[in-house]
C-alpha cells in the first residue's frame, strides 16, 4: 500500500501540478490578452493623435502657400493696374500735347487766365506758364490789366497757367498737367482696377 499511496500522492500532485499550470497558462493567456488590448488601444491613440498633428502640420502648410500665392497674385496684379493706368495716362497725356497746338487751346488758356484775373481783382500776381507757351505771355498778361509778372515753370510740361497772388495767399492753378494728375486719382478710385 504504501507503494500505492505513493503513487497517489504523485498522481495528485502531477494533477494539481497540471492544474496549477493550466491555471497559469489561462492567466498568462487572459494577461496577455488585456496587454495586447491596451497596446493597441495605446497605439491607436498615438497613431489618431499623430495623424491629428501631420493634418495640422499640413493645413500649415498649405494655408501658408496659399497665402503665399496670394500675396504673389496681388503683387502681380498691382504692377499690371499700375502699368495700365501709366499707359492710360502717357496716351491722354500725349492728347493734352497735341490739343496744346491748336487754336481751341489757345482760346482756353486765355479763357483761364480771364477767369484767374478776376479771382484776383487786379491784384499784383506772377503768371506761371509752360515753357513753350512762353510766347503767350504778353497776351496773358495784359488779360490780367498789366499788373501781372510772366514766368516759365519746368514743371508745367504739358500746357495750361497757373497764378500766385501774394496779397491774397492763393495760388489758382489751371494747368493742364494738375487737370490729369487729378483725373488720376479720381481714375485709380473709380475704374474699378481693383487689387483684392
Amino acid at each position: 500500500m504504501p507503494k500505492n499511496k505513493t503513487n497517489n500522492f504523485l498522481k495528485a500532485i502531477k494533477k494539481y501540478a497540471q492544474e496549477q499550470q493550466n491555471a497559469m497558462k489561462g492567466e498568462v493567456a487572459q494577461l496577455k490578452t488585456e496587454r495586447l488590448k491596451e497596446t493597441e488601444a495605446r497605439a491607436k491613440r498615438d497613431s489618431k493623435q499623430l495623424i491629428k498633428q501631420k493634418l495640422s502640420e499640413k493645413r500649415s502648410e498649405q494655408t501658408a502657400l496659399i497665402a503665399s500665392k496670394i500675396q504673389e497674385g496681388q503683387k502681380k496684379l498691382f504692377i499690371e493696374r499700375a502699368a495700365m493706368t501709366d499707359e492710360i495716362f502717357s496716351l491722354s497725356a500725349q492728347k493734352l500735347t497735341d490739343y496744346t497746338k491748336t487754336d481751341a487751346y489757345v482760346e482756353k488758356l486765355r479763357t483761364s487766365a480771364r477767369e484767374i484775373a478776376q479771382l484776383f481783382g487786379g491784384k499784383g500776381c506772377v503768371i506761371y506758364l509752360s515753357e513753350k507757351d512762353a510766347d503767350k505771355a504778353d497776351e496773358l498778361k495784359a488779360l490780367f490789366g498789366g499788373t501781372a509778372q510772366a514766368q516759365t515753370d519746368k514743371t508745367i510740361r504739358i500746357g495750361g497757367i497757373k497764378a500766385y497772388c501774394e496779397n491774397m495767399g492763393i495760388i489758382a492753378d489751371e494747368t493742364l498737367d494738375t487737370k490729369l494728375e487729378a483725373q488720376r486719382e479720381w481714375f485709380c478710385a473709380n475704374a474699378e482696377l481693383n487689387v483684392l
